[in-house]
Formats: C-alpha cells, sequence, structure tokens
C-alpha cells in the first residue's frame, strides 16, 4: 500500500507513523523545513498533549460535530495517547482541568518522539508544498509536489485550518478537498480573543482577572458560562475563559452578544451587600471612588462605578439604598458589549472546514472520493482548551492512518 500523508502536524504525523507500522509504505509532505510547527507553540510551548478523560467528557467538550468522533475516540482514546508518549520516552503529568502535558514542559519532546518514530517506522519526509491532489475516474491517485507527480493509493489530508498561518496552516486542505467535490463549511476562528463595542476594555488593558464567572449572552440569552481567568486588551477581551466562549459564539452580524463578569462568584449576594455596608462604614465620609479599594482591583473601580451610574464624587454616607443595589448587580454582571472575533489567523484552532456529512466516521475516508482520507483540523470538528482539539487530532490522525493502510 502505497500512502501519502499531507501536512506534518499533529495528525499527519499520527496518520503517517500509524500507516507506516501497519506495512504500508508512506511519504509524508511537509512544506516547512520542520515538522510540527504549530505543536511547537500549542500550549505556550509546553504541549497540552490531552485531557486525562473518558471519551464522553471529550465529546461533551466537543461543540461541532462531536458525534462524528466517536469512533475515532474508540480506536485511539485519552488514555491511549498517554500509553503512546510515555511507550516513546515522554514522561506526562496531569494538572488543574486534568490537562496533560510533559513533565519536563517541552513541545520540542512530543515532536523528537513523533519525528523519530516516524523515521523508525520508515516514513519518508518530503519538505516540498502539495501544490494538488490528482485523481481518475473519481478516485484519488496521488498529488504534486515540487512539480513532480507522486502517485498513491490512497491521501490522508491533515493540512490544519488557517489558524496561525506562519505555521503552514493556509487553507490548502480546504482547496484540495473542494476541487475533489468536498463542500467546505466557512472557517472561522474558534478559541479566539473577541472584540469589544466600545472602549470600556482599553481602558482596562493589561488587567488580568481570576477566579470571575464569565457569561455571555447572545440576544439577551445566556449561551455560555464558565470560571476561571481572563484578560482585559486594547480591542477587547482574551484569556482561557474568553478563547472558550468563543467557540460558541457563531451568528455576528445577524446576533447580538454580551459578555457579563461576575467579579465577586465566591460571595452570594446577601454576603456582598453586607460587605459593601461594611466598607461603606468605613469609608462614609470619603469620596465613593475612594471606597472600593479592598474590593476590587484599582484599575477596575472607575469602569464599575461609571458601569453603575454612580458619580464618582459622591460622598459614600450619601449613596443610596437604590445605588447600592446598582453597584450590587455591576459586580455580579460587569457588562462588555461584544462586536465580534479577532481575525481567524489569531484563533488557536479554525471551526468549519471539510463537511463531516461526507466523511465516513468509522474510517476518515471520503464519501465522495474513495481513496482520499482526512485528519485533525482540516475537518469541521473542533474542542475547547485544555487538551481536546490535540485529542481530535491523535484520534483521526490514527484512524486515518489505519484505515488507509488496510484498504
Amino acid at each position: 500500500m502505497n500512502i501519502l500523508v499531507v501536512g506534518g502536524g499533529a495528525a499527519g504525523l499520527m496518520a503517517a507513523g500509524t500507516a507506516a507500522e501497519q506495512g504500508a509504505r508512506v511519504t509524508l509532505f511537509e512544506k516547512n523545513e520542520k515538522v510540527g510547527r504549530k505543536l511547537f507553540i500549542t500550549g505556550k510551548g509546553r504541549c497540552n498533549v490531552c485531557n486525562d478523560c473518558d471519551n464522553e467528557t471529550v465529546l461533551q467538550n466537543v461543540p461541532v460535530n462531536p458525534r462524528f468522533l466517536y469512533s475515532a475516540l474508540g480506536c485511539f482514546s485519552a488514555q491511549d495517547v498517554k500509553d503512546f508518549f510515555e511507550a516513546r520516552g515522554v514522561p506526562l503529568k496531569t494538572e488543574r482541568g486534568n490537562r496533560v502535558f510533559p513533565v519536563s514542559d517541552r513541545s520540542a519532546d512530543i515532536i523528537d518522539a513523533l519525528f523519530t518514530w516516524n523515521k523508525q517506522s520508515g516514513v519518508t519526509i518530503v519538505n516540498e508544498a502539495v501544490e494538488e491532489l490528482t485523481a481518475a475516474d473519481g478516485r484519488v491517485t496521488g498529488a504534486r509536489a515540487g512539480g513532480k507527480i507522486y502517485e498513491a493509493d490512497a491521501v490522508i489530508l491533515a493540512t490544519g485550518g488557517v489558524s496561525y498561518p506562519q505555521t503552514g496552516s493556509t487553507g490548502d486542505g480546504y482547496r484540495f478537498a473542494k476541487a475533489l467535490g468536498h463542500k467546505i463549511v466557512p472557517p472561522n476562528g474558534s478559541l479566539v480573543p473577541l472584540t469589544e463595542a466600545g472602549n470600556v476594555c482599553g481602558e482596562l488593558m493589561g488587567l488580568s482577572l481570576r477566579n470571575v464567572r464569565l457569561s455571555i449572552l447572545e440576544n439577551d440569552k445566556k449561551i455560555y458560562e464558565d470560571f476561571g481567568e481572563m484578560l482585559f486588551t486594547h480591542f477587547g477581551l482574551s484569556g482561557p475563559l474568553v478563547l472558550s466562549a468563543s467557540a460558541h459564539m457563531r451568528h455576528f452580524g445577524s446576533k447580538t452578544y454580551r459578555a457579563e463578569i461576575d467579579l465577586k462568584p465566591a460571595l452570594d449576594e446577601k454576603t456582598l451587600d453586607k460587605r459593601l455596608l461594611s466598607d461603606f462604614e468605613k469609608h462614609k465620609n470619603s469620596d465613593f471612588v475612594n471606597a472600593l479599594g479592598e474590593l476590587l482591583p484599582r484599575k477596575m473601580i472607575p469602569a464599575v462605578i461609571l458601569a453603575a451610574g454612580i458619580d464618582p464624587r459622591a460622598k459614600v454616607h450619601s449613596i443610596t439604598k437604590e445605588e447600592r443595589r446598582k453597584l450590587l448587580h455591576t459586580l455580579r454582571a460587569f457588562p462588555v458589549a461584544l462586536s465580534g472575533k479577532r481575525p481567524v489567523e489569531e484563533a488557536i484552532v479554525t471551526t468549519g472546514g471539510v463537511s463531516v456529512k461526507e466523511v465516513s466516521p468509522k474510517t476518515m475516508e471520503s464519501k465522495k472520493t474513495p481513496g482520499l482520507y482526512f485528519a485533525g483540523e482540516v475537518l469541521d470538528v473542533d474542542g475547547y482548551t485544555g487538551g481536546f482539539n490535540l485529542q481530535i487530532a491523535w484520534s483521526t490522525g490514527r484512524l486515518a492512518g489505519l484505515s488507509a493502510a488496510h484498504a
């Protein structure tokens, strides 16, 4: 069996090594001079390999087409991923949120293990950009790269999406798939910072919030809520909470979105009100703007007062019960109107891609073009932060490699 794999990222390396282990003759095309460019920067250079959880939990963390992954996860679960890397000399550790990392905190160790495994399994790596896939009688027959035709019994497309184009994810796979009759769901950024409709965030730029609860409202209906860390930037909101929230926001332009930040989620309303009364008593003769220093980060105080609609220079003892109620509401739901997402190039992953309706979930083979297989982010499947997107890459890559080798 002669197999070409296009793309030397997580999914491509897994697919190529797997197919070669099964005895196939495998050529892997990677247009960068080194494989694993995007892997190198994942998890801030530490590589969040997977999430230490069962398959059902993985599916719950995949907002787009989760059931498509049922067979792939059955073929290669999170436990299988952990066993795979540890067997190849990369000890792993599990951190907060069940995130799995190399003990060394070096993504290079993951790439090296994959590269070594591929070479030892007999994979030929060609550092050329594939220009097009070739087909005859409705079946894929190979690829053209560097002006040369490479013939094959099967081709596995693992070209990634369009996020982080400097790593090589420039949407080539969509072009190849479309040329062979596949429908492409328009790609957008998922796990991407959000832009603000206004200038609240610009005033708070650089402020990082920990242990807050973020809610996202779509047309005033809550569609997302989680607890953790976030960051104000010159353009809007970023940080882990915001990136995960962005995966749920798919209708900018036709629907309105608002973020609400609970700045004191550990306190119930009654306790928070008592705390306010206590602080007010302590500062009763001060200007209101000087009474919240023990409750909020200094940078946040003017924004909260403005959102609550209270005069910052009013004396604390003159604050009415109604104004205190407004302040209480603002602390529980500090509002940020959202205008959109940052460009897809800034996204961690791409949502959209090759429609999974045209791909067999049991084999990853095209239903339209025999001999063509897909793996990883080129497919219209994406997960939240926490190792779920790499899990998708490993599982679909493994299944595509096995299926192509045994076709």
